[in-house]
């Protein structure tokens, strides 16, 4: 196959990874790496299921929720996790995905005062991270690339079967949901793909379904009654 129809999917599952370093601030071990196949070179995140800190309310393999994360964006139609795949690396079985070239100075707060344009992807995310049950949506977890697409990445503490939302983007409270948005949302209602449903337990995926109900027979954004379902710290 020529290199310039490699997908992406392609290159993150056949390509040859070489760690170039460890992001700073994180948690867990997070590495950039150069990824190689055929003629095409890019940079990605690798997140080796080795280098977990273990947590008291997730099973180990937060790797696998990163892979889920992706697929259900996919599976929502809203393309707003950049590609995922799960599979073996320098230090064995992990998550591989496509690092977005962005400018660190942009995050949800900036984006959200300067740039309006970008609002309906920010309230894509907003659903998406109720469906997932996103723990932890800094601002900084949200990204613009030089085409002014909108990403979320960081996606390993979702999933849970108990409700553990914490998020920023508290904004849209008490908007309807868009036509695309409440679309979307009614696909993991009437059904979670097996790609997703294969990563979680059963309990996870019962909850998944249970959360698209609720939003999608709602209707609108929800509100925090609490203001306790903020991530800390918030960038």
């Amino acid at each position: 196959m020529p290199s310039n129809e490699l997908t992406d999917i392609e290159l993150l599952l056949r390509g040859e990874l070489t760690v170039i370093g460890r992001m700073p601030h994180s948690s867990n071990a997070t590495l950039l790496c150069s990824i190689t196949h055929e003629e095409r070179l890019e940079r990605v995140i690798y997140k080796p299921m080795k280098g977990e800190r273990p947590l008291w309310d997730f099973d180990p393999g937060l790797h696998r929720r990163e892979v889920a994360a992706y697929r259900l964006s996919e599976a929502m139609g809203l393309d707003i996790v950049p590609p995922t795949v799960l599979r073996d690396g320098p230090f064995g079985e992990g998550s591989v995905q496509l690092f977005v070239e962005h400018d660190p100075n942009l995050h949800y707060f900036t984006i959200l005062e300067s740039r309006p344009d970008l609002h309906d992807p920010l309230r894509a995310m907003c659903a998406f991270d109720i469906v997932a049950n996103n723990t932890d949506r800094k601002a900084g977890h949200v990204i613009v690339d030089s085409n002014d697409h909108v990403w979320g990445i960081d996606h390993g503490v979702c999933f849970s079967a108990e409700f553990k939302l914490r998020t920023v983007i508290w904004e849209f409270a008490t908007e309807p949901l868009p036509e695309s948005v409440a679309s979307a949302v009614t696909r993991i209602a009437d059904d979670v793909p097996l790609d997703v449903a294969s990563l979680l337990t059963d309990e996870e995926v019962a909850a998944m379904i249970e959360r698209a109900s609720w939003l999608r027979d709602g209707m609108h954004f929800p509100v925090d009654q609490s203001g306790s379902r903020y991530p800390w710290p918030l960038i």
